[in-house]
This record gives structure tokens, C-alpha cells and sequence, in this order.
């Protein structure tokens, strides 16, 4: 290629395109054939050349840590990362030009007009098959299509809410569809998330390109789905399913219900009642009005769909049926995600919509009839063969890659199920600039880009997800093989609308006070949201003190350590033989062991990753400040054993105290005073109230002459400073057990625990027919009731005897908080009483 160093005039150095060279025979993006800049690209270009190399590459590493530190996931099945794997995102985005785009607009919102007219039919009259248009065989032999479905109303006809649409570009220019998306399309979110990260990182550059933003695309989207309520009211209530967690889009998932204000569900909030879908809240059953799903069709309905499936709603299909509830995509959309429908789309325009299709499709073949059948056995070296029906699964198949006995193979299984196959042309992808190792490199791209219904009609995302090939040898682009991703700038002729999906300034807002439905397993998740940052930090002091004493043994009091050794054994954090004297070393590298390592039983690593795993269930209920805080946990957690010296410890261990206080600051400072927050402090306060009583319970076990575990109780405590300012004295167990057990005013006593569990407990939720006091209001009660028989100098008056007093108070508080526990996960979250409002 040609160094571009003189375009239209322009003498600039385009040093980000040294040494860049287009692949043959493709369609380069962003240089042309002769070696120039395409005109559409010369002004993003001009600008990331002003920048300079040095900026550029700091905005780059900026974006990468804004990623992760907003913890953009995309779990890769079978990636040792697993969900913790971050997404990739290229610095350079896909430029399109105004006129390219207004093509490319008509011809996606004729595409989407045409499919659901398509699914309107198949799951209506099915005049396309009776007249010859469609072939039976290709509908009724894919198990996409739902026969429960058929003959289901729905509202204005709308069957695909949202569509999308695989492009790829040949090396004429022209772009070609690979597939379309009408299930439960995916990637939308990221589109929106990349679009945010690259606005923020070259804002002069966004600017000065006059590049369309989304907002106006997600408002239509999100405006359409309220207005498809059965029956229309005020406040439609909208909840977007997800499969869960482990899905591997499940942050676009969390990221998108945000965005849109709605409620994230998964199949197990939502229940169905005499044909109505409700959503399982704390304040009972609450109905639901649309839902708009991430979850695949078959998968919705374990009564009427996929028996086996955990995942969906029993009795879904029912209340559908008997118009009560609105699903976006209408269940069985996928029917039309087959390849195999591409070559009949021409004709299928001509008759339904009286146009020529726009957009066309890449040359396929479907094997269910017999002369292309025999157009695919002759030509498998040039095409790749594919399962035609989604749900069998299997990778595409690259006819030239294929040794002979392979090929002989694959043509007696077309001959045998040839309705089961699709093969298309082999598309030589276009290319793209993307920035690798500092400097720019081509990658083949698809871009996926979206149509939304809007009101009667739709509307395409100006813009979208573009996915770039790991390689310059992967013939597939695909994030599951390691591609990364852009952004995609639809550039605009003029000023760009500034629509957002607030309010506009002036209109008339009614003020609210409550917040959005909370689906009970929300609730169980913050709860242990709670107990899991109690149980980590308590985890994390515990191993603080002995660390410092190992590494500061010259001014440690070595009985001290033996002591807090003796603790550590009895919480079964240490083994047994570390209760008595062992070598130093040894303890060294048990401590490494459990700080680094899976420990099966109670390593903190485990404790930390089941922290992160509950905080990705509710990470819509998170914000991003708190969010970041958790990855930062993660990534001081994240070092090799065999690399950190034990000195260094301390200073880790530090930092995660410091972690975890800043998220406790978050939920106290800026979470609002909802029932999520309940029960996430709930959680808190009652791990804290049970470690403090436990680990009471075990100093004086060790007998009430043992005095040398005080200090370190005090400091797993937080405590030390409270107890120097007002006694100027080493730890006596008196002031200590007060300190710790009935002070009312220190935030780490066990008495300041109880009184914030009565509080909360008291705010929560009820039947107003149920009885009072309720038995979580008993179960706390009669713990603050014990607590008060607590006398902590019974123990300097009566010694052992004393002591063993005071520890059975305390084990039957302990217990009360264990009983109180099971309470709230019974009534509140098991739904084993169901409320309906």
C-alpha cells in the first residue's frame, strides 16, 4: 500500500499507517485500492494523527482500564478466565459514510418488515406453504419452529421487536448479509457500552466527526415495549429475562435492564397465576406486563416447550396465548433464523412487501431441494457447509480444508438428511485497521448492526457491534474464538440529534419515593452479598494479625501468636497440628497457601471469588463506582503464589481491608433506603454479630488467665484505638468483653449489631394479616434480651466458672442469629408463603 502522505492536499505524516499493507483481493475499510484514505475517514484520521502516537497509545491503555475496572465481561465457554474474561475493544472504530447509511437503513428496516411479515404468516395462516412460497419441510423440520405457538395473537402484529443483522462486505464494496438474528439477538449492550468507552477516550475525535448517537434508537426500543401492554395503564411494568449469571452476554444482559429501566429477571423470579405472568417480590406478586427476553425460544417454557429446561416459566406459553402477557421477540421467531430461508427471501419480498429485496443475502443453498443439493455436492470445495437448523449445533464446515475421506464423508451425510444443511459461498471478508501491538494491523470484520420496532414501524441503530477476527487467518469471526470488537460510527452530514432517554427538561415528572421491584432472589443475593463482604474482611483481619506477628517477630509477643494460632485452628482455617509449635517456615507457607490457593474448605480466594459471583447476580442493582471497587478486590487478590514474597503480604492484605471498607462506604453513603439495601446490611450485621460472637466464645475457651489473645481480639475487632483512648492500659478482659459485646456505641460490638438487625427487621415487609410480633421480630428480641444478661465481670469475679457463663450467652445469641437467618431465607425468599397484592 501506499503511504498516505499526501491526501487531498493534505501533507500531514499518517504515521498510525506506517507499514500497513491491505490483505489482496479484500475490501479495505478504511484505504482504498490506490493506497488513499477513503474521503469518509480522512477527518477521524487527521484527528487521531494530531493526537500522536504517545497519546493515542495512553488513551488506548485508558479505555482497556476503564473496561475492566467497569467489569465489561464476556465469558468464553471453556476460557480458564471464565466470566472474568474482559472484553475487547479496538481503539479504531468502523467508519460508514451518510450516504452508504441511508442505503444500508432502507435495505435493513425492508428486511426486518419482510421477516416478520414471514412470522406473522408461518404462525397464522401459513399461506406461504399452502401456495408454494416456502417449502414445507424447511418449517416444519426445524425444531425452532414452536407448534404451541401457532394460532398466538400478537399485539400489533409485531412478532420481531428486534432484529439483527450479520454484514459482511465483498471485494467489490458490496455488502452482503450472513445472517440474521430474531431470537434473542445479543449485542446491543456491548454495542452501547463500546460506544460510551470511545466517547470518552477520543472526544475531540467523536466531535469532530459528527458521528450519529444511539440514544434515540434505545429510546424508540424502549418506548415500544412499554406501549405493548395488554392492557394499557400509567406505569407498564417491563422485566428483560435472562438466562442467568453464566450466559455469556449476561453483562449485557445487567447493563441493558439498567439503561432501560427495567426490571432483570431470571426464570425463577416469575411465577404464572390463572394464565397472568407475576414476578415474585418482597411485597408479594406483582403482574407483569412484557417481558422482553434474552432467553432462547424452547427454553421459556418447561411445560408446553423443553421439558428439562430450569430456565424458563411454567405455563409462559399458556398466558401468552390467553393475551395477558407481551414476550419481545413473540416466542417461535427463531423458526426464521435459519440460513436456509436466505434463497427465498427474493421472491417472499416480491409477494408480501411488492419490492425488490434491498439487502441481498450471500449465495445459499438449501439442500431439501434437490437441484441445489446437487449444486452442493459438486462444489464442496468451494462452499461451507452448515447445519441449517441452529438447535443441532455443529462449527461451519470449510469444504476446501477438508481431506477426501472427509469430504466422501460429509456428501453421504448430505445425501442422507439433506434438509438439514445449508451452504453459502465463502465470503472473503473485509478488512479492517485495528491498533495491535502500537501500531495499525488488518483484521477481517462483520458488522452487526440492530432494527427496533417503533411504534408502527422500525427503526435501525445507527451504528452497531463490529466483531474483528483474533487472526488474519481465522476464517470465522466470532468472540468465542477470541475476536475482539469496535465500535461503529455512522457519520451524519450535519448537526447530530442530542436525544437522550431522560426526561425532557420542563415536563411534568411525578416525584417517587419507592424503588423498582425487587424480585425475592435479588433480595437472597444482596443478603449474601452482605455475609460474604463480612465473612471476607473477617477473614482477611483474622490473617492480618498473625501475618504482622510473623513478620515482625522481634517486638511480637510470641504468645500472642500461639494464641491467635489456637483461634485459627478452632475456625478451621489453619490444621490442627498448627495449635502446637511448628516451624516458622512451615506456618509461612501454610499462610501463603491459604491466602493464594483453592482452599476447598475456607481459603480466601474462595470466600473472594463467591463475593464476586453473588455481586455479578445483582450487579444491575450495583453502581459503577461500587462495581469498580469489587474489581479492584479482585485484581489485589490476583497474584501468583511462587511470585510474592511473604513480606509482601501485609501490604496485600492492607489493601483489601481498605477494598472492602470502601465498598461498606458505598452501601452506607449511597445506596438508597430501599428494601435492597435492607438486606444487604441485614446480611452484614448479622455475619459480623456471629464472627464476633464465635471468636469471643474461643478467647475465653482458652481460659480467663490467658490474656495474650486480647490484643489481637481487639484488632480483628477494629477496636485497638477505642480501647487505648479510654483506658491508657494493656487489654483486660472486662473492659475488653464490654467493648466488643455491649458497647452500643462502637460499630464493631455485638450489642450495635442487634439493635440495626431490630431496626431493620422492623421495616421489612409484611402481611398485615400475619400475627405480631413476627417470628424474625421474636428471634431478634430474645437475642438483644440475652445479650443484656451478658456481665462481663462475672468472668474477673468468678474465673472459669465466670467465663464458661458468659460463653453460653453468647452461644445461645449465636444460635438466635442462625435461627433468624433461616427465618428471613424462609419467608422471604423461598416464597414458601406466597402474597399476592
Amino acid at each position: 500500500m501506499k503511504s498516505p502522505t499526501d491526501v487531498h492536499g493534505v501533507t500531514a505524516p499518517w504515521r498510525l499507517f506506517d507499514g500497513y499493507h491491505s490483505p489482496e483481493g479484500t475490501y479495505d475499510e478504511m484505504i482504498a485500492a490506490s493506497g488513499e484514505l477513503r474521503p469518509h475517514c480522512e477527518g477521524f484520521v487527521r484527528s487521531v494523527e494530531a493526537l500522536g502516537r504517545h497519546e493515542f497509545t495512553s488513551r488506548w491503555e485508558g479505555a482497556k482500564r476503564s473496561i475492566r475496572e467497569n467489569g465489561v465481561t464476556y465469558n468464553i465457554y471453556g476460557d480458564p478466565q471464565g466470566m472474568d474474561r474482559p472484553w475487547e475493544l479496538d481503539m479504531v472504530p468502523l467508519l460508514i459514510s451518510p450516504a452508504e447509511w441511508r442505503g444500508l437503513e432502507a435495505g435493513l428496516i425492508q428486511r426486518t418488515r419482510l421477516l416478520n411479515l414471514i412470522l406473522a404468516d408461518l404462525y397464522g395462516p401459513q399461506t406461504l406453504l399452502a401456495t408454494g412460497l416456502l417449502p414445507p419441510s424447511l418449517v416444519f423440520s426445524n425444531p425452532a419452529f414452536l407448534r404451541p405457538c401457532h394460532g398466538v395473537r400478537v399485539p400489533h402484529g409485531i412478532h420481531l421487536h428486534l432484529h439483527a443483522v450479520d454484514l459482511a462486505r465483498s471485494p467489490d464494496g458490496q455488502w452482503w448479509v450472513l445472517a440474521d438474528r430474531t431470537q434473542a439477538p445479543s449485542g446491543a449492550g456491548y454495542a452501547l457500552e463500546n460506544r460510551i468507552v470511545l466517547l470518552r477516550s477520543l472526544p475531540e475525535t467523536f466531535r469532530d466527526c459528527q458521528v450519529h448517537r444511539l440514544a434515540s434508537f434505545f429510546r424508540a426500543q424502549r418506548d415500544t415495549l412499554m406501549a405493548l401492554a395488554p392492557k394499557p395503564h400509567d406505569q407498564p411494568r417491563v422485566v428483560l429475562l435472562t438466562p442467568g449469571p453464566y450466559n455469556e452476554t449476561y453483562f449485557e444482559h445487567a447493563y441493558l435492564a439498567r439503561y432501560l429501566g427495567f426490571t432483570l429477571v431470571e426464570g425463577g423470579d416469575l411465577t404464572v397465576r390463572d394464565r397472568k405472568v407475576f414476578i415474585k417480590t418482597l411485597e408479594g406478586l406483582q403482574p407483569v406486563d412484557v417481558i422482553f427476553r434474552r432467553l432462547d425460544d424452547s427454553f421459556c417454557d418447561p411445560l408446553e416447550l423443553r421439558g428439562e429446561s430450569s430456565l424458563g416459566v411454567a405455563g409462559l406459553v399458556e398466558a401468552t396465548r390467553a393475551g395477558n402477557v407481551t414476550i419481545a421477540n413473540s416466542l417461535g421467531s427463531g423458526v426464521i433464523e435459519t440460513a436456509a430461508i436466505m434463497p427465498f427471501l427474493p421472491a417472499l419480498c416480491r409477494r408480501l412487501l411488492g419490492e425488490e429485496l434491498r439487502l441481498p443475502s450471500v449465495a445459499t443453498w438449501w439442500g431439501g431441494q434437490a437441484k441445489e443439493l446437487q449444486y452442493m455436492l459438486e462444489h464442496l470445495d468451494q462452499l461451507v457447509a452448515k447445519r441449517a437448523f441452529a438447535t443441532e449445533g455443529r462449527e461451519p464446515i470449510f469444504g476446501k480444508k477438508l481431506a477426501e475421506r472427509e469430504k466422501s464423508l460429509l456428501a453421504a451425510e448430505l445425501r442422507a438428511r439433506p434438509d438439514h444443511f445449508v451452504a453459502q459461498e465463502q465470503v472473503a471478508l473485509s478488512s479492517a485497521p485495528v491498533w495491535h501491538r502500537h501500531k495499525m494491523e488488518p483484521r477481517p470484520v462483520v458488522f452487526r448492526t440492530y432494527v427496533a420496532a417503533a411504534g408502527d414501524s422500525y427503526t435501525a441503530m445507527p451504528g452497531g457491534l463490529t466483531r474483528v477476527s483474533g487472526t488474519h487467518d481465522i476464517p470465522i469471526v466470532s468472540m468465542q474464538r477470541g475476536g475482539n470488537s469496535k465500535d461503529t460510527w455512522v457519520l451524519s452530514e450535519g448537526p447530530v440529534s442530542t436525544v437522550t432517554l431522560l426526561t425532557p427538561p420542563g415536563s411534568a415528572t411525578r416525584p417517587e419515593r419507592a424503588g423498582s421491584d425487587l424480585p425475592s432472589r435479588v433480595a437472597e443475593s444482596l443478603f449474601w452479598l452482605g455475609r460474604y463482604a463480612e465473612r471476607a474482611e473477617h477473614a482477611i483481619r483474622l490473617l492480618r494479625s498473625v501475618v504482622a506477628r510473623l513478620t515482625d517477630r522481634d517486638t511480637t509477643d510470641p504468645l500472642e501468636l500461639a494464641a491467635l494460632l489456637r483461634v485459627l485452628v478452632e475456625l478451621k482455617m489453619l490444621p490442627e497440628r498448627f495449635a502446637e509449635r511448628v516451624p516458622l517456615r512451615e506456618l509461612e507457607e501454610e499462610m501463603l497457601s491459604f491466602f493464594f490457593k483453592e482452599n476447598p474448605h475456607a481459603g480466601l480466594r474462595r470466600t473472594l471469588n463467591e463475593l464476586r459471583r453473588i455481586a455479578t447476580i445483582v450487579r444491575d442493582r450495583l453502581s459503577i463506582d461500587t462495581w469498580r471497587i469489587l474489581n479492584q478486590l479482585h485484581q489485589d487478590l490476583r497474584l501468583r503464589h511462587g511470585r510474592v514474597q511473604f513480606d509482601d503480604v501485609l501490604a496485600h492484605l492492607n489493601r483489601m481491608i481498605t477494598d472492602l471498607a470502601a465498598f461498606s462506604g458505598m452501601e452506607m453513603e449511597n445506596m438508597t433506603r430501599g428494601h435492597g439495601w435492607r438486606f444487604l446490611d441485614v446480611g452484614r450485621r448479622l455475619e459480623r454479630a456471629m464472627n464476633a460472637t464465635s471468636l469471643v466464645q474461643l478467647a475465653l475457651s482458652a481460659g480467663s488467665s490467658d490474656s495474650a489473645v486480647l490484643e489481637p481480639l481487639l484488632e480483628i475487632a477494629d477496636s485497638s484505638m477505642t480501647y487505648r483512648r479510654r483506658y491508657f492500659a494493656r487489654p483486660r478482659l472486662s473492659p475488653v468483653l464490654d467493648l466488643l459485646l455491649l458497647d452500643d456505641t462502637n460499630t464493631r460490638a455485638v450489642a450495635f449489631q442487634l439493635a440495626a438487625l431490630s431496626e431493620h427487621i422492623r421495616h421489612l415487609p409484611r402481611d398485615p394479616k400475619a400475627p405480631s410480633p413476627t417470628r424474625e421480630e421474636r428471634l431478634i428480641d430474645q437475642a438483644i434480651a440475652t445479650e443484656r444478661q451478658v456481665d462481663p465481670h462475672v468472668v474477673h469475679r468468678d474465673g472459669d466458672k465466670g467465663a464458661q457463663e458468659v460463653t453460653a450467652l453468647l452461644a445461645s445469641i449465636e444460635a438466635n442469629l442462625r435461627e433468624l437467618s433461616e427465618a428471613i431465607t424462609y419467608y422471604y425468599f423461598s416464597h414458601a408463603e406466597l402474597r399476592v397484592s
